[in-house]
């Protein structure tokens, strides 16, 4: 057993086949093109299967990741979409867009003394051959209990609570404050990185599931959450995100070609505004295009500007290369589709010409010194070290504040100091009755699979107060 088990530690990865990095920085097409039945299998022969798997503690919805990796393994792709979905209804979202590197992977015992299982890459595959091949059967639900249930948002939180709660037995709707749903997962994530057909596609599950969506539905502006149980709802779940756009208030701020990142990339992803004028929505064009931040929100900015035509991408953050938070997988695409990265390098003063226009950067070398509170090197100045980089458009992605909309008409729910909701981690219980809350309007900006875990967390509280009482 133990020769075996050596014998399957020692395999390789299955890379995933990946556009040319020339061709595809300039095409919003999917980056990586998936995984071969064979490659899938051959990946899937890597897993141990584990007696006490740690990837699946380091997975925030609890994914039986051995259990769908070993049908994989002997061909029963049926019965591996199957056992995903008992866990997560998006999973051709969550093997795209998960830091998996930083969760299952990152806990992979393989990966102990080699690379670890490409359990991401398998849960793609795992959707995406449902997709093409499957028979569109749809999974067990139990009877219906006659309980409503309002859920204000369409993001990986409030899908991951409408899926949950339709398989229940009770009657779920979704309100959506944009034209369609998905939330950030359209609005923020790009193209190339999650095409919106596929986001379309897990939405369709959930609707034909039974879940209604109403989009165009600004709750707190349009309806407030005492209307809505006043129509008859029992319970309700919020999980509008964090979109409010924040800036570093540093001079010429207010010059002409400088905007947030959630400006940006809503208007080129949800708005399609990359196919102008084929698609009326227009969007900044920059030659010396310049973003500010280092997480993922920053490298989905600086791909696009490339993708839009920009001759040259830089991405500008205070501190150095080991504490970027984005993915590693997509600063490696960056830098292979050219974005040069301009590190320990903070701006202190924007630059304009005499319309008002950016036409540059002042920026200040850092050196890191003590760590901070976040448990981080504190960027620290270098004296005299100002230098001016020429860009005629900047991205700041920098993170972003809670949605103030909602909970601005919400005076009986309470707010932390940041102006997210207070809920119990544990369950998304808020301080008003019949109301939970999740994902990043109570955590601030974070991960796609930690939001779905708070929505888990708290379809399963809803589930009881429905069923059992507050």
């Amino acid at each position: 057993m133990a020769e075996a088990a050596n014998k399957k530690e020692q395999k390789a990865r299955v890379s995933m086949p990946e556009q040319e990095p020339k061709v595809r920085a300039r095409n919003f097409l999917e980056v990586p093109t998936g995984y071969t039945v064979k490659m899938a299998q051959e990946e899937a022969s890597r897993c141990l299967q584990c007696k006490k798997p740690g990837c699946v503690e380091g997975c925030p919805v609890g994914v039986d990741i051995p259990g769908f990796i070993d049908l994989i393994a002997q061909g029963d792709m049926t019965g591996a979409i199957r056992n995903l979905w008992s866990k997560n209804a998006l999973p051709a979202v969550c093997g795209r867009v998960c830091p998996q590197e930083s969760q299952c992977e990152g806990k992979c015992i393989v990966g102990k003394k080699g690379e670890p299982v490409a359990i991401g890459n398998l849960e793609r595959f795992c959707a995406d051959y449902e997709r093409a091949n499957g028979t569109g059967e749809l999974p067990p639900k139990a009877p219906p209990t006659g309980k409503k249930v309002a859920v204000v948002g369409s993001g990986p939180s409030g899908l991951t609570v409408a899926g949950d709660l339709i398989v229940k037995g009770h009657d779920v709707t979704i309100f959506e404050a944009f034209h369609k749903a998905g939330g950030v997962l359209v609005y923020g994530i790009p193209e190339f990185r999650l095409p919106k057909d596929i986001v379309a596609q897990e939405v369709n599950f959930l609707e034909r599931l039974g879940v209604k969506i109403e989009c165009n539905a600004v709750v707190g502006r349009t309806v407030s959450l005492d209307e809505l149980f006043a129509e008859g709802y029992d319970a309700i779940y919020v999980g509008v995100g964090a979109g409010l756009p924040k800036f570093m208030n540093i001079p010429g701020e207010n010059y002409v070609g400088i905007l947030s990142a959630n400006e940006y990339l809503t208007r080129a992803n949800l708005m399609k505004a990359y196919k102008y004028p084929e698609v009326d929505t227009p969007i900044p064009l920059g030659k010396n295009v310049v973003v500010l931040g280092a997480g993922n929100v920053a490298m989905d900015s600086a791909r696009t500007a490339m993708r839009l035509g920009a001759e040259s991408v830089k991405i500008v953050y205070r501190r150095s290369r080991d504490e970027m938070p984005a993915r590693a997988a997509e600063i490696h695409h960056a830098e292979e589709e050219g974005i040069e990265l301009f590190l320990l390098t903070n701006p202190t003063r924007y630059i304009g010409d005499a319309n008002g226009r950016l036409s540059g950067m002042e920026c200040l070398r850092m050196e890191l010194g003590e760590p901070d509170a976040s448990g981080r090197r504190r960027p620290v100045p270098v004296k005299g070290s100002e230098f001016e980089i020429a860009c005629d458009l900047c991205i700041v992605a920098v993170g972003s504040g809670a949605n103030p909309l909602l909970t601005s008409e919400t005076p009986d729910m309470k707010l932390n100091k940041w102006g997210n909701i207070a809920a119990d981690e544990k369950n998304g219980k808020t301080t008003k009755h019949g109301v939970w809350a999740g994902g990043d309007i109570v955590t601030g900006a974070a991960t796609v699979i930690l939001a779905m875990g708070a929505g888990r967390q708290a379809a399963n509280s809803i589930h009881d107060y429905l069923t059992l009482g507050w």
